[in-house]
């Protein structure tokens, strides 16, 4: 089967910025430098953005959806920038990123910790988001650096704006971050492993 460029473009507009098929394997600069404009902007809020979003409302309504996509999208283009290597890699959580940051010489495990717990027991959207812009930041600096499933970030940040959900984000979290490595678990060991039955 064969399929049209049209249609083809159809489909890479449906899927997440950062599952696309890129020409180059990675994301071009001019792409990325769009999308770290929205940094600390509110959602649906930046013109260059708009082509990048899945989740977009014709009434311009902010939802949970839209403001989780608009910061994976600001945060996936911080990470990337300069990037050799696509920086989302499927089944990477957020905790097992952080246990090999921790793991690495660049930072004292300490100081992980500090800003791991802070992201982890932040009480609003913008605060989260605020320390994982840090936290993505020192990923990036790691040689190679370290990726992240940014569907599953989306996702977590999706819940973490229900009141009944963030704990089981802050739960998944923390245990991927202290179980990492335990009997030689991979993360899409861990993962599977941490989901329900």
């Amino acid at each position: 089967m064969t399929i049209n460029n049209s249609e083809h473009q159809k489909q890479q507009r449906r899927r997440h910025f950062w599952e696309r098929d890129f020409p180059k394997t990675v994301p071009e600069g001019r792409d990325l430098a769009a999308l770290r404009v929205g940094l600390g902007r509110e959602s649906g809020s930046v013109p260059a953005m708009w082509p990048y979003y899945t989740v977009l409302h014709a009434e311009g309504w902010i939802t949970p959806k839209l403001r989780a996509e608009h910061a994976a999208l600001a945060l996936f283009a911080v990470h990337q920038q300069s990037q050799p290597r696509l920086m989302h890699k499927p089944d990477v959580g957020l905790g097992w990123a952080m246990a090999n940051l921790r793991r690495s010489d660049k930072f004292s495990p300490e100081a992980v910790d500090r800003r791991f717990g802070a992201a982890a027991t932040a009480t609003s959207f913008t605060e989260v988001v605020a320390h994982l812009r840090g936290l993505v930041s020192q990923l990036r600096t790691l040689k190679p650096a370290q990726p992240l499933d940014y569907t599953r970030l989306l996702r977590d940040l999706c819940d973490w704006q229900d009141q009944e959900r963030v704990h089981s984000v802050r739960r998944r979290w923390g245990s991927q971050y202290f179980t990492a490595g335990r009997d030689g678990q991979t993360p899409a060991d861990q993962d599977s492993a941490s989901a329900p039955a």
